[in-house]
């Protein structure tokens, strides 16, 4: 493998009876402590399972209070905590240590407030994304970020990993969707970070912790905004015979000021493994395929399918079929949504990738990427959010003929860098995790890191939350320059006033 996962610390793998017992002290629950070498194995790893270490310990609290007892207990013994969702992740960043404790927010898993009114809901990090819409749509209203995996993530993971989904590209990422929080420092602080209003009151640090992946504190409540259903959604299914016809047209429909509710593509080896897995009725012979997703009052919907079925057939579409009913609406997006599970039939492995460019390279990098699969000689399936440029190719690949897990993992990282090189970035919703951790120099420089890592810092002094993600390098906070967190407010005492 590409990455290095770090050595554990003896001096605490001989403590962990020591540990052990502090926790069971915290959390008395039989079922509330997992130390059994078996049973940990359910924890070894997340999305990304080409890395696996099996935790030194796990606990599961149920209260905030336990949460902070723990994260201050393991500030006082240097005891190094990883945050776990469900674990959904696809860049390790649950990923467990094997000298650290693995905290699961499973427990945390209700709903504790609807307020229609307000248009929040106010929930812990253990819910699922699709329970937050299922909750509340019999009044009409509806959770907008949607990742694929709705079904199973936490909106504590989305809060980590600021997820997306195929709608995000008209109502935003979890980051714009969400509130406020509830945290708990390493120190055992609980603080809440903005609230039911919109925008900051002060520094916006809401905004620091969406998308922090753990590293700076553990979320034991998240306020979400709700929206009412759209009054009408249809879909409109396009066919390429060549993937630049289908980038080419993505980039038409955005230049026409059209910002539909999602715009999603994918290539003939994804649309034909998702007809075999789910039948949504996509034409096998299309090498891409358009989904596009206009919303709104039931007029404007009109109008708009008009002008995008109208571009698509300027751009060489073979098909241009119009979503007649609810039901044929979610046949279309049956097969996006499933793309990953039908992938999997295929291929032994796969490799999730994520990154972003802009919209208007989406051909030229579709078309390198095909050069690389041939050099690479390992298939690409490609699945993303077309309408902001978010690629997840999955590169399929099988773990048990010697060498292809590393050829993957190469072929990966070189559609990273292309991603950087066409001026896009090494994640949309992904994270950065252990995954692309040695990755970060492609994209910020030194300087750019050691000011990412201050940031951290100022929450977590001695690297205990969630180490070894996100930095290349890790600097000690003595040599950075400290920044300190109290009651959220950030002091910086070694920097230079202005």
């Amino acid at each position: 493998m590409l990455v290095k996962l770090p050595e554990p610390d003896p001096d605490i793998l001989a403590r962990r009876a020591e540990i052990v017992a502090a926790l069971r002290a915290i959390v008395p629950d039989p079922e509330g402590v997992v130390e059994d070498p078996e049973e940990l194995r359910a924890f070894e790893c997340d999305g990304l399972t080409a890395y696996r270490t099996v935790p030194l310990v796990a606990v599961l609290p149920e209260t905030t209070d336990q949460v902070a007892r723990i994260l201050r207990w393991c500030r006082d013994h240097g005891v190094k905590v990883v945050p776990r969702g469900a674990g959904t992740s696809l860049s390790g960043g649950a990923l467990p240590l094997a000298d650290g404790v693995l905290l699961v927010m499973s427990r945390f898993d209700r709903i504790l407030e609807i307020d229609y009114e307000d248009r929040v809901v106010v929930a812990q990090p253990g819910v699922t994304n699709l329970a937050i819409t299922r909750a509340v749509e019999a009044e009409g209203f509806h959770y907008a970020p949607d990742p694929s995996s709705q079904i199973a993530c936490t909106i504590g993971g989305n809060v980590a990993e600021n997820s997306g989904g195929v709608h995000c590209l008209k109502y935003g990422l979890t980051a714009h969707n969400v509130l406020g929080v509830e945290l708990v420092t390493v120190d055992g602080e609980v603080v809440r970070l903005g609230g039911r209003h919109a925008g900051p009151e002060a520094y916006d640090l809401l905004g620091v912790v969406l998308g922090s992946e753990g590293m700076l504190g553990v979320v034991t409540e998240v306020t979400v905004r709700i929206l009412p259903k759209p009054e009408c959604a249809r879909a409109v299914l396009m066919a390429f015979d060549s993937v630049e016809k289908g980038g080419d047209c993505v980039a038409a429909i955005i230049a026409e000021g059209i910002i539909p509710a999602g715009l999603e593509m994918m290539d003939h080896l994804a649309i034909n493994a998702a007809e075999d897995f789910c039948a949504p009725g996509y034409p096998r012979e299309a090498e891409a395929l358009l989904i596009c997703e206009l919303d709104g009052p039931e007029a404007e919907v009109e109008h708009l399918i008009g002008v995008v079925s109208a571009i698509a057939r300027q751009h060489g579409a073979f098909l241009v079929k119009v979503s007649e009913s609810e039901e044929e609406r979610l046949r279309f997006w049956a097969g996006r949504k499933n793309a990953f599970p039908a992938v999997g039939r295929i291929s032994p492995d796969y490799y999730c990738m994520d990154g972003t460019i802009p919209r208007h390279r989406l051909a030229e990098v579709l078309a390198r990427m095909r050069e690389m699969s041939e050099r690479y000689g390992l298939r690409v399936a490609n699945v993303f959010h077309a309408g902001d440029g978010n690629l997840h190719p999955l590169i399929l690949y099988d773990a048990n003929a010697p060498g292809e897990l590393e050829k993957a993992e190469a072929f990966g990282a070189d559609i990273l860098r292309l991603c950087v090189e066409v001026g896009g970035v090494l994640t949309g919703e992904h994270g950065v995790g252990i995954e692309k951790r040695d990755l970060m120099p492609v994209m910020f420089s030194e300087e750019d890191l050691r000011q990412q890592q201050r940031l951290k810092c100022a929450f977590d002094p001695d690297h205990l939350l969630n180490p070894g993600k996100v930095f290349p390098t890790l600097h000690r906070c003595a040599e950075l320059g400290r920044v300190h967190v109290r009651g959220g407010r950030l002091r910086f005492p070694d920097l230079p006033r202005f």
